[in-house]
């Protein structure tokens, strides 16, 4: 199976970097419901541990699939037994959050020992209702499993703008945790009424605060966000991640592969005033 796939991509000059694993790693940590029904197989249904042992066994041979293809990195998320305390009232005590990322540890470890065990890497990507969505959490969160060197980041800045961080300081927090990244942008547009919290109007709504824009279409600072990859030395792909309920989707798709390899400069291998050293010479 697998080197068909590997034929098929050669076919075509196509290579893969990563596979993807969301939905099942959402429903590890996740408090379930209802509407986690819809990201596993029916026989689990309405039986909230057959979902999270069938989760959590997906994502062991995410592992174990990316290894026999050829691939070093699975994205993915995590679910998050705590997310429904982000706002703290009722009152949040420490101990409730810390249990949230004991709890992160006690699932996700066991799938980790079968990453390293394949020597593929898990990329978390940061973001809302994960157990990390900004650099506090994501730290905490490399605390929890010991800084275990499976476990990383899928950056993808979209997720970090809208709430106000700074996207690029993210990448120097964690240099050597960077495993993937998503090209991704989004735009707040503060109208006055809506907050960052979305105002329980979908995506694509007007009157939303913030949405997902095509490339270039949004407050994303990407130059700065590639001069940051490459002072830690990144090497992996700019995925683009493409969302903007605004925009025909083939059009942002050529629009952004183009966007993407303009901004995609290399370091430079000398500084500018170099040629003014006389010891060098």
């Amino acid at each position: 199976y697998c080197d068909k796939k590997r034929a098929l991509l050669e076919k075509y000059r196509l290579r893969v970097f990563a596979v993807s694993n969301h939905l099942a790693g959402q429903l590890v940590c996740d408090v379930l419901d209802k509407r986690h029904e819809m990201f596993a197989p029916p026989q689990t249904h309405g039986k909230p541990d057959a979902m999270r042992a069938w989760a959590i066994e997906a994502m062991k041979n995410a592992a174990r699939a990316a290894q026999k293809l050829g691939v070093s990195v699975v994205n993915g998320f995590t679910g998050s037994s705590i997310w429904g305390y982000i706002y703290s009232f009722p009152p949040v005590s420490p101990d409730m959050i810390k249990a949230g990322f004991d709890d992160f540890a006690e699932k996700w470890n066991p799938i980790l020992d079968v990453f390293g065990e394949c020597g593929v890497k898990f990329a978390l990507e940061v973001h809302p209702t994960e157990i990390a969505f900004d650099a506090i959490t994501a730290a905490r969160a490399l605390d929890a499993v010991g800084r275990r060197p499976e476990f990383g980041f899928n950056f993808d800045p979209s997720h970090l703008q809208w709430q106000g961080c700074d996207t690029a300081a993210f990448i120097r927090e964690f240099p050597d945790r960077i495993y993937h990244v998503h090209m991704k942008d989004a735009a707040v547009r503060m109208n006055g009424k809506g907050g960052i919290l979305g105002s329980h109007l979908d995506f694509g709504t007007p009157g939303r605060a913030w949405e997902f824009r095509s490339l270039g279409h949004g407050d994303v600072d990407f130059e700065e966000i590639v001069r940051a990859l490459n002072e830690i030395g990144y090497q992996g792909p700019l995925s683009v991640e493409w969302e903007d309920s605004g925009m025909d989707r083939e059009h942002g798709a050529a629009e952004s592969a183009e966007f993407v390899k303009n901004v995609d400069f290399k370091p430079s291998e000398r500084a500018f005033d170099s040629a003014f050293d006389r010891d060098k010479r």
